[in-house]
């Protein structure tokens, strides 16, 4: 069993100790809110240390005189600089509160694979972190991981909605000669376009009010995550160009430049090349970061892990809501194994969670999960359909196609329906795509 300690302001926190034993580490604390030194880490296998009032300055020191025992800093500052500053003092990794049961499991067990670990040391066919599966096309996946993992080669991820690209970028970065330091992490299509260049590259204080680390600079020395990177402006295309070209960074507002040693990995749900037929996506940038691609494969590829993943969110959901042990009906089980998940490993994890929220015992049936097999098997059967008449036809290219064929003959809601989305998401995918809304229905009059 891990041994996890306590120290800092963490060792007084009651409700984080009783969080790791739920999840099934031995949690234990320090006497007093003082910093850990070697004495304390007998047996220990990762040491949680809480910052009191966000203070870093001079809480961190202590870093550099512990053996080879990972150090997870928690704190309630999100700032970049924090992070950037606990990173190079030597923590493991940096968690800003209040944080999921979830994500404090994945960094200590990260953590603790970092410590143990060494990339290529286990046999191809084991798992990497979180990522779980045994099917043949999963398999295949992580033996291409291993294989890339120690390289300093860029790596593309493409992938369907919620099939885990970040999960992969993470299992990359975990297999990879960097893994000492953690993966920085930037969704591009959640940061404004006037704030992606401050953001990536940093500010300087000559032309901006106050200097900004940028998440290139807290990166250097370890892999950077760009999610969404199709939607990057053509500004910081340049700059994020000049960067793998000279492996040097330049604040904005700065004349000088710093080193900028990262390895990138990106993500992308629509097809670059095609993007730079378009003219939306640089040529040169893209020839950079397409050196190798990975694609981890959607739900519907890879059925025979099905069960194995609704047992293990059935878990998590149940421990992430205090609740008691929960089961799924055979009735339940056979309804997820037959439906057609269009929303990938995401769905599923939200259709379980929904499901243990709403259960009144111990037993989740079909219901619960409200999920529309019939009209989720009608989207796939079309699906296949599609790909076997043109196998080079792309996901958003089969929606645009699907949503003008069928917007006459349906309302939204239909179409929703056909295609297993909500209408919130349809209606942002038709704004995302350009696809224009036709007027709904008008409806027969009734006759008197």
């Amino acid at each position: 069993m891990t041994r996890v300690l306590l120290a800092g302001a963490a060792s007084a926190d009651a409700m984080l100790a009783k969080t790791l034993r739920q999840e099934g580490y031995e949690a234990c604390a320090t006497n007093d809110r003082a910093a850990p030194c070697a004495a304390d880490l007998t047996g220990i296998d990762v040491v949680l240390y809480g910052t009191r009032d966000g203070a870093l300055e001079d809480r961190l020191e202590f870093l550099g005189n512990l053996p080879d025992v990972p150090v997870i800093v928690l704190s309630r500052n999100p700032d970049t600089r924090a992070v950037v500053a606990a990173i190079h003092a030597g923590a493991s990794d940096y968690l800003v509160r209040p944080f999921e049961s979830t994500e404090l499991c994945a960094s200590v067990e990260n953590a603790q694979a970092r410590a143990q670990t060494n990339p290529g040391s286990q046999p191809a066919n084991a798992l990497i972190g979180n990522m779980l599966g045994d099917s043949p096309p999963m398999q295949q996946l992580i033996e291409r991981i291993r294989r890339v993992g120690p390289t300093q080669t860029p790596v593309l991820i493409y992938g369907e909605t919620g099939s885990g690209k970040e999960l992969v970028a993470r299992a990359v970065h975990t297999t990879s000669t960097r893994n000492h330091l953690p993966i920085v992490v930037m969704n591009c299509a959640a940061v404004p376009e006037n704030l992606q260049e401050a953001e990536l590259f940093g500010t300087d204080a000559a032309d901006h009010q106050v200097s900004q680390t940028g998440l290139l600079e807290a990166a250097h020395n370890s892999s950077l995550f760009l999610d969404d990177v199709a939607e990057l402006t053509k500004g910081s295309q340049a700059k994020l160009l000049r960067v793998l070209q000279t492996g040097e960074n330049r604040r904005l507002g700065s004349n000088t430049t710093q080193p900028a040693d990262v390895r990138l990995i990106c993500a992308c749900q629509r097809d670059l090349g095609k993007l730079v037929s378009e003219g939306q996506f640089r040529e040169d940038l893209f020839y950079r970061l397409n050196v190798v691609s990975l694609t981890p494969p959607p739900l519907r590829d890879r059925s025979t892990d099905i069960p194995k993943l609704a047992e293990h969110f059935l878990k998590l959901s149940a421990r992430k809501l205090g609740k008691p042990a929960t089961s799924l009906t055979d009735a339940a089980l056979e309804a997820i194994k037959s439906y057609s998940w269009p929303g990938n490993v995401r769905e599923m994890e939200n259709a379980i969670e929904r499901a243990v929220i709403l259960a009144s015992d111990s037993r989740v049936t079909p219901e619960l999960l409200a999920i529309d097999i019939n009209a989720a098997q009608s989207v796939s059967a079309q699906n296949q359909a599609t790909e076997s008449s043109d196998p080079n036809i792309s996901l958003e290219d089969y929606f645009v196609k699907f949503v003008t064929e069928n917007q006459d003959q349906c309302t939204e809601t239909e179409l929703a329906e056909r295609l297993g989305i909500s209408r919130k998401s349809l209606w942002e995918r038709r704004q995302r795509l350009n696809i224009p809304r036709k007027r709904t229905r008008k409806r027969a009059p009734r006759r008197s």
